[in-house]
């Protein structure tokens, strides 16, 4: 399966809805900045259907370099982002022919 970019979800976007593609892609692009700062500001943000974006604490760990060997770093911890996708999206997920999937990979 190919990856689909930004530029082709405004081009299907602006097809299904009669908006130009430069309006759409203001929105698109204001919509991920509101989403980013709601997660930066420590919030969750839900999309019924599709998922759940969660910030969540990643717990310090020692790292180790497999080059150096014997050297460790103490990596802190920090802030990540984690998704939970929804009851519909998985259900759509899971129809899926696994042979779609693995072929491409």
């Amino acid at each position: 399966m190919a990856s689909i970019t930004k530029r082709e979800i405004v081009s299907e976007l602006s097809e299904q809805t009669g908006v130009i593609q430069a309006t759409v892609a203001e929105l698109v692009d204001a919509f991920i900045d509101l989403v980013g700062k709601k997660l930066a500001e420590g919030n969750d943000v839900t999309f019924r259907t599709f998922g759940t974006f969660e910030v969540r604490v990643s717990k310090s760990k020692v790292g180790r370099n497999p080059n150096v060997p014997g050297s460790q770093v103490r990596i802190p911890d920090r802030c990540t982002v984690k998704f939970k996708p929804g009851r519909e999206l998985k259900q759509a997920v899971a129809a899926l022919p696994p042979e779609t999937i693995t072929a491409s990979a």
